[in-house]
């Protein structure tokens, strides 16, 4: 049997699923905040290279590793917050969108003159590991991707759906100005929105940068990416984020693998003009379902 299909498929759930945390983060800023966070790819960054830092500096393990730098970034987005979004929040959305991208362009020279354009990778025994099933081979640290993104996926869905601040947050993606009205605390849900999703971004960074390599330039196409599935899966539905982050994974690794590597990141592009087009509301075009 040819196994080179399933390879493909495996490597595609592998990518989808560090799309799909990205995703998600950005569509629980964008469902609660009204807010296009464009800097989004470079909290992804900062995640990876903490968890870098941490490994090479500290001699911290993988997994610690990747919780602290989850903890420092959801800090980061808590700093956010306050110092920057919530004195804007008056302001059109596309004021906004400009000082996102401000602030993405900032974080991207910081990092250059910290850290240097050097590239890196995140050192892991888990890449030098690989599972056989089935006549496949796949390294652990994929294996690891998929799983992990799994486990934060259901926590996320369980947290939106079962908490009491999880519930607050539907309210106010729903409805600001009624959930003011029935005593919901606005600016918490602020906090804990940016803290979540900052979170997310940093896990997926930490997970893919064993993978591949963590430079200051790296959040630039995936927060491309989680704005395509964010459309593909319709503003503001976690659920949609899901399938619309881990289609797009498994579309571009088949598509580079059987027509073009060229096409892989113009794959995103395609799907999104199809989706505005057929259905411009996405796939599941509600509010944090």
């Amino acid at each position: 049997m040819d196994t080179t299909f399933f390879i493909h498929l495996a490597n595609g759930l592998a990518i989808g699923s560090s799309y799909v945390l990205i995703a998600l983060g950005f569509t629980l800023i964008f469902g609660i905040l009204d807010i296009i966070q464009l800097a989004h790819g470079e909290i992804y960054m900062l995640g990876a290279y903490c968890t870098y830092f941490l490994l090479e500096l500290t001699g911290m393990s993988f997994f610690p590793a990747l919780v602290v730098s989850a903890f420092v970034l959801a800090a980061v987005g808590l700093l956010l917050e306050r110092i920057l979004f919530r004195p804007l929040r008056t302001v059109p959305l596309l004021n906004l969108l400009l000082i996102t991208i401000g602030l993405s362009i900032f974080l991207m020279n910081l990092a250059n003159l910290l850290w240097t354009p050097e590239q890196r990778t995140i050192p892991t025994p888990y890449m030098l590991k690989t599972l056989h099933f089935l006549g496949l081979a796949i390294t652990v640290q994929r294996v690891l991707v998929v799983v992990v993104s799994i486990i934060v996926m259901i926590a996320v869905i369980l947290f939106i759906r079962r908490s009491r601040i999880g519930k607050a947050m539907r309210a106010v993606a729903q409805d600001k100005e009624g959930a003011a009205v029935a005593g919901i605390n606005i600016n918490l849900v602020r906090y804990v929105t940016l803290a979540v999703g900052c979170g997310l971004a940093s896990v997926a960074g930490s997970l893919v940068g064993p993978i591949y390599l963590v430079e200051p330039t790296m959040g630039a196409t995936p927060v491309y990416k989680a704005f395509v599935i964010v459309i593909l899966g319709g503003m503001g539905s976690v659920g949609g984020s899901i399938v619309g982050g881990l289609l797009l994974g498994v579309i571009e690794t088949l598509s580079a693998a059987y027509i073009s590597l060229a096409l892989k990141d113009t794959v995103a592009f395609i799907l999104m003009v199809l989706i505005l087009w057929v259905r411009p509301a996405g796939l599941f075009g509600k509010i944090l379902e």
